[in-house]
């Protein structure tokens, strides 16, 4: 199987991405991206058969890029599955430094504000600037000459012939990310036909988008979650961002339990639809295991 990710080689994603394959015993042909812009467009053009994001964190909550290549970019990719994995980060130089020789410290906008305590505590003379990944961070660190510094995994520090000054950087134990596999398909739930009736199925999760014309009413805000309620139908996840039309214009990411074809979720779906301009259902996949 093609699958692009996040990349380049040794980033987060990357490891995900290689575990996760393990784990349901695939052969896959690695395409390392720049962006996860690109990486979701690699899956919506058809160049990639299945692509990998990181969408959340639980120290910085929400990657804001995949969540608008989601919903201002296409309509047609989906997410089909998620994996979370512990995030271990490493201080990454090219040679051996004390850490009061750092001046530069550079990693993914991600990694910086997970370590944002260590830096400004261990690093305070360093200028922080941000990098395209975390792997890219390292890749940048293992030419530079001067007293740099980066952020992200052993494993990239290994790949570019680096050295880990530090490890576990990151401001509080238990960092994890949540990323998400892409596929390309009409149908938001292409394995639900005879999944009900199956006590082997591990719980599903339904992620959704909509917005409306209603943004400043009143209580329409609390009529749209509502939607759910009656049906009895968990919430595990919302978030807002903007549509990209004009301050106070928002569209809201949910993350509910069940699948999309299940009657409650289809109810409340359809209870939702009487208050929201837009409804689309951008997934609905296994919940990961933790």
């Amino acid at each position: 199987m093609r699958i692009g990710y996040f990349g380049p080689a040794g980033t987060y994603t990357q490891e995900a991405m290689l575990q996760s394959a393990t784990a349901l015993s695939l052969d896959v042909e690695e395409v390392p991206l720049p962006t996860i812009y690109d990486t979701v467009m690699a899956v919506h053009d058809g160049v990639v058969q299945r692509g990998l994001v990181p969408i959340e964190n639980s120290l910085e909550g929400s990657v804001n890029a995949t969540l608008d290549a989601l919903a201002h970019e296409t309509e047609r990719v989906r997410i089909v599955g998620e994996v979370v994995m512990p995030i271990r980060h490493c201080l990454i130089a090219r040679t051996q430094l004390d850490l009061d020789q750092i001046t530069v410290v550079v990693s993914h906008p991600q990694a910086n504000a997970q370590c944002a305590r260590f830096i400004r505590e261990s690093l305070p003379r360093a200028r922080v600037i941000a990098g395209a990944s975390t792997a890219d961070a390292v890749r940048t660190v293992a030419g530079e000459d001067g007293p740099w510094a980066a952020l992200g995994p052993r494993t990239a520090a290994e790949r570019y012939g680096c050295v880990v000054l530090r490890a576990g950087v990151e401001d509080v134990a238990g960092n994890e990310t949540r990323f998400v596999w892409l596929g390309l398909g009409d149908d938001p739930d292409p394995g639900a036909a005879g999944a009900e009736s199956d006590p082997a199925q591990p719980a599903h999760k339904t992620a959704i988008v909509f917005w409306g014309a209603g943004t400043d009413r009143p209580g329409w805000l609390v009529a749209c979650l509502s939607a759910f309620a009656e049906p009895g139908i968990n919430l595990t996840r919302i978030e807002s961002r903007p549509r990209r039309l004009r301050l106070g214009s928002y569209m809201f990411f949910v993350d509910l339990e069940g699948r999309s074809s299940d009657p409650q979720v289809q109810a409340g779906l359809a209870a939702l639809r009487e208050h929201a301009e837009v409804v689309r259902v951008i997934g609905s996949f296994p919940a990961a295991r933790t």
